[in-house]
């Protein structure tokens, strides 16, 4: 037990030592200010997306409650299926988006932590960072989809409007 104490008390103090040092954490603060941005970023982006899937989502509530009420066009019912195909696109964009704001996360953890640690964490680091930007650029070619879906659509409702 006085084992376990004293090497718990001296690895508190090895660690104390390390964080004492006000330029190793300068140097880590600086380090994760680009994640740290990047995280921004991904915020602004999913607030986009959150934007249009709440439109998405709003617009079938509405045409759903006019079918209910038999107070539906035809061309309501046929846009269904083109905002279904929107809403799920949106919100694949917004998981993938999601995770790479949470894998972000986890690079800005692992740098201050690799500045206190004795094994090397870089390679653990960079497949995170790498990890994001996929998850990033797989949200970003779903919301890609989605908006030439919205505009795609959208041309062809008017036309059949104007046509009818």
């Amino acid at each position: 037990m006085l084992d376990l104490l004293s090497s718990s008390a001296s690895l508190a103090l090895e660690m104390l030592e390390r964080t004492a040092s006000t330029p190793r954490v300068q140097q880590m603060v600086q380090l994760s200010l680009a994640p740290a941005f990047l995280l921004g970023g991904i915020g602004a982006i999913m607030n986009v997306m959150m934007s249009r899937m709440i439109w998405v989502a709003q617009r079938i509530e509405r045409i759903h409650r006019r079918v209910e009420d038999e107070e539906a066009g035809d061309h309501e019912v046929r846009e269904l299926p083109w905002l279904e195909q929107r809403r799920r696109h949106v919100q694949k964009a917004m998981a993938f988006s999601t995770a790479s704001a949470a894998v972000i996360s986890v690079v800005i953890v692992l740098l201050f932590v690799s500045a206190f640690i004795r094994p090397q964490i870089g390679t653990l680091i960079a497949i995170a960072w790498i990890l994001t930007m996929l998850l990033l650029l797989t949200g970003l070619g779903f919301f890609l989809r989605e908006t030439r879906l919205a505009v795609r659509g959208a041309r062809a409702f008017d036309q059949d409007r104007d046509e009818g």
